[in-house]
């Protein structure tokens, strides 16, 4: 095989890599794992606790749920805009106030301070969310 072909070869295997998700997540583990949330938030629409409720939360643009009172650092990361989709949560998941702080520019706290450390936790997480 020819160098040129090889590098095409290489860029090509990069570029199916690169669109395919590190780890495909599983709803059925991410419904006990929302266990552990579920002191917090409600799946359920319209239904607020401590945190948002996360009906539709997969897809849904910052700082619109209804009637809920969002946190100072969440809302000076709403402010230069984002929506809450798969890339944001598997980083928000990890560490919330490290990504509302990566977003807003500044120094900033979330009112959530439970961290998913596993890869599979998070993508099961967001599964499980996504069918919500």
């Amino acid at each position: 095989m020819s160098l040129s072909r090889k590098i095409a070869f290489a860029a090509t295997s990069l570029v199916i890599l690169a669109a395919v998700p590190a780890v495909a997540g599983d709803a059925a583990n991410g419904e006990k794992l929302f266990k552990r949330c579920a002191a917090c938030h409600s799946v359920d629409a319209g239904v607020n606790k401590v945190g948002p409720s996360l009906a539709g939360a997969v897809g849904r643009d910052c700082g619109t749920v209804d009637g809920y009172k969002y946190g100072k650092g969440y809302q000076a990361a709403c402010e230069k805009g984002f929506v809450s989709d798969e890339a944001f949560l598997t980083d928000y998941l990890k560490d919330p106030s490290a990504k509302l702080s990566e977003i807003a520019g500044s120094k900033q706290r979330s009112k959530m301070a439970f961290k998913l450390k596993k890869d599979e936790d998070v993508a099961d997480m967001i599964e499980f969310l996504k069918t919500k």
